[in-house]
């Protein structure tokens, strides 16, 4: 039978693909083949050749041709992969014979027992060669189908983020994030051998792929549920340009075929470059010149080979090997330094005599110098990147890769005013006290009723005090805690006896305000782990008899609120405390002197606290952050509520004696609309308290006017010898000259 003709009319060839298959290779015409439909010997057509038997009906011979199995998949593929399924096409007809002897028949004919069910050696044979005939053209057609990506990411085109003002005007533009593009000629050599060294020592001769790699990362992404190493230079260029840092199977399969690709357009330098200017190095960079700059304040042409094995080091992971950090990465560090420069004597690019030079670990900077915002608006820069990666569910890479723009909170006449009024009492104090003054430290926050942050007072200059004073828990609250020990009380009531009836509260229940006076208990006094009688101390000694609580808050009388504590119950204070804004962790311990502030809440939460008060009882947490966009597209933020901390009347009797207390202790300072306010019950007149501490520590002072709390702490700490509070020897003034208030008073005004 000739290879053109069954019947009587020959088979035209098939015009998709061009094709001379042998007669014995047909594809089924459902596409659903079956190893079990395969016959042992060709099958013939349904027609007998012109010299025998059966001749096709009319209707069969007027039938199209049917399109080939190869013509029907390059349909499906697309024109792109014809040719290359034309070039597998004779190679598949040659191997089809074969494979269908090697086809497993189960039982084996000829073998009996367990014998039957064990294959031959050349079904073994046939099911490896299979094997790697399929995954081979897998891998040739994922290689045919696979196209490198007109567009880079954004991982190679960092921007800054913009912080704005409340009103909307440019407050900042972070320089975290940024890249300047190196040409390869100007990295020098120490600088891109240590890198290879560290992470691809093989990357010039390497086809862009580490197969060894590749399976490692597989077995272990498949088998154990996690992703591990294996990438090429090449690789993580790819992965930094062109896709995502989602550790998939699918997302690696895609980078190493662009990977080979890429490896055959362009040179190794050209790669070695691209990788080299896009890598994060952490602190906010990207590429080795940023690193270089952030990390020793050089350009990447002045660093050594000490200083470049420790830079390639952070390519590892910056947040695990920045040794500024903690102890923990500092070691890791040093020893992957070190490992570096052996590295790189293995492969010949550094002798031993130049690595016997490095023995000391090159400390980087404490503090990337290219962040340069301002003296104040650095700490506004933190406070609001820190709200903004929370409440945006942002990470610390994608804040860094920029582009963000921040609308925050705080606002400039404020944020002017108290930084003005800090900064006047800072001097005095230098020029009044210079020894003293020198440990002096000032913090102070303003806090909207609505939870809004409007201004800080973080420090002198973030550039040479990183830490922020208005968001520290340093000190105690003192006196100025009492407020919140009167709302817990009113709250909830008090127990006179360990299981009797509950006694409501007013601000005329009267307490012993006398000093020294024993704190007591339903079983009768307290008594300390030293075996003594606990006891409230007024300010001065001074006693006061019996006296109502709205009249003890508003004189700042100290024993009714300690024993008024134990009454309620000291978790009851600690729960109330914390409901008005207090965070847990700087609650002071459940014994009596948590009534007289021995907690350490700072400015920030102080100044939501007493806001709590003029939003009658509501309380928001504070937040720096009103609207984030990214390229004009809005990030959805997790807005805070506001939650009920205590009843409305609870409020107004505290912001009532508090506005009392302003009065009696500032009387020249009573705003005209004071008295009509005081009239009206109104919890928008202006109210505040002085707060103490009987080791006389710190000073606050903490008040509202038209809605806005703002706090108000001096103390004195030697940062250069202990974190210890220092007594503040008069640098806070006297009670009727607050350096607090003075700070205070200047911050909020006018006050009416």
């Amino acid at each position: 039978m000739s290879e053109a003709g069954q019947g009587d009319k020959p088979q035209q060839p098939d015009e998709t693909m061009q094709l001379k298959l042998p007669p014995s290779f047909r594809a089924d015409e459902t596409m659903q083949l079956r190893v079990s439909d395969i016959p042992a010997v060709p099958d013939m057509s349904e027609g007998e050749n012109e010299g025998g038997g059966k001749q096709r009906s009319s209707k069969n011979r007027r039938k199209a041709p049917q399109p080939s199995l190869f013509a029907r998949i390059s349909s499906f593929l697309g024109p792109r992969l014809a040719p290359l399924l034309a070039v597998l096409a004779p190679y598949v007809a040659r191997v089809t014979p074969y494979a269908r002897k090697l086809r497993p028949q189960y039982p084996r004919p000829g073998r009996t027992d367990w014998r039957r069910w064990i294959p031959s050696w050349r079904q073994c044979l046939g099911g490896v060669l299979t094997s790697i005939g399929l995954s081979s053209m897998l891998l040739v057609v994922a290689y045919a189908a696979t196209d490198i990506p007109d567009n880079i990411n954004s991982y190679a085109t960092q921007q800054d983020n913009v912080y704005f003002w409340a009103d909307g005007t440019p407050m900042a533009r972070t320089g975290w994030v940024q890249r300047q593009a190196m040409p390869l000629k100007d990295i020098p050599e120490d600088v891109r051998w240590a890198v290879l060294a560290a992470e691809n020592a093989s990357f010039y001769s390497d086809p862009g792929i580490s197969f060894k790699g590749i399976s490692r990362a597989l077995f272990r992404t498949i088998g154990q549920g996690d992703t591990q190493g294996g990438s090429t230079i090449t690789q993580q260029y790819v992965k930094n340009v062109y896709l995502n840092q989602n550790q998939t199977v699918s997302r690696k399969f895609t980078e190493a075929m662009i990977a080979l690709k890429l490896d055959n357009q362009m040179s190794k330098d050209d790669i070695l470059e691209g990788y080299l200017n896009t890598s994060w190095f952490g602190r906010g960079t990207y590429g080795i010149q940023r690193a270089a700059q952030a990390y020793y304040g050089k350009d990447v042409g002045e660093l050594n080979a000490s200083e470049a094995a420790f830079l390639a080091s952070l390519l590892k992971g910056a947040g695990l090997y920045d040794p500024t950090l903690n102890s923990a990465n500092r070691a890791r560090a040093v020893e992957r330094w070190s490992w570096t420069l052996d590295r790189m004597v293995d492969i010949g690019k550094l002798s031993k005599a130049e690595r016997a030079k490095y023995t000391k670990f090159p400390e980087p900077l404490k503090a990337n110098p290219l962040y340069d915002t301002g003296e104040q608006s650095d700490y506004l820069v933190e406070l609001a990147s820190q709200y903004a990666k929370k409440a945006g569910n942002i990470s610390d890479k994608d804040f860094d890769l920029g582009g963000y723009q921040i609308y925050t909170t705080f606002d400039k006449k404020r944020q002017a005013q108290l930084t003005g009024a800090v900064t006047k009492a800072r001097k005095d104090a230098l020029k009044d006290d210079p020894e003293n003054a020198k440990a002096a430290h000032y913090g102070a926050s303003s806090v909207a009723s609505d939870g809004r942050i409007l201004a800080v007072y973080g420090g002198p200059d973030h550039r040479t005090q990183g830490y922020n004073e208005s968001n520290a828990t340093t000190v105690s609250a003192g006196s100025a805690f009492l407020p919140f020990v009167y709302a817990a009380g009113l709250e909830n009531g008090i127990h006179k006896t360990r299981d009797g009836d509950t006694t409501p509260v007013t601000g005329e229940t009267l307490y012993d305000g006398d000093d020294k006076v024993p704190v007591t208990t339903p079983e009768g006094p307290y008594w300390d782990r030293s075996g003594k009688v606990v006891a409230a101390k007024n300010d001065d000694g001074e006693s006061y008899g019996q006296i109502s609580l709205h009249r003890a808050l508003e004189l700042s009388v100290n024993t009714p609120f300690m024993q008024l504590g134990m009454d309620a119950g000291l978790d009851v204070v600690r729960t109330t405390a914390e409901k008005s804004g207090l965070l847990s962790s700087s609650i002071g311990a459940q014994v009596p002197a948590l009534s007289m502030g021995s907690s350490t809440p700072s400015a920030i939460r102080m100044a939501s606290g007493y806001s709590t008060f003029a939003a009658g009882g509501k309380h928001t947490e504070p937040y720096s952050v009103r609207l984030i966009t990214k390229n004009g597209t809005k990030v959805v933020l997790d807005t805070p509520d506001a939650d009920r901390a205590f009843g409305a009347d609870v409020a107004e009797e505290v912001n009532s004696a508090l506005a009392d207390s302003f009065r009696t202790a500032h009387p020249d300072d009573v705003p005209s609309s004071q008295q009509a306010a005081a009239r009206a019950g109104s919890l928008g007149q202006v109210a505040g308290k002085a707060g103490t501490t009987q080791d006389d520590t710190a000073a606050w002072y903490v008040g509202t006017a038209k809605a806005v709390s703002t706090a108000v702490v001096v103390y004195r700490i030697d940062l250069g010898k202990s974190l210890q509070p220092l007594p503040l020897k008069g640098i806070a003034g006297t009670t009727d000259d607050s350096v607090p208030y003075g700070i205070w008073s200047g911050a909020m005004s006018p006050l009416g």
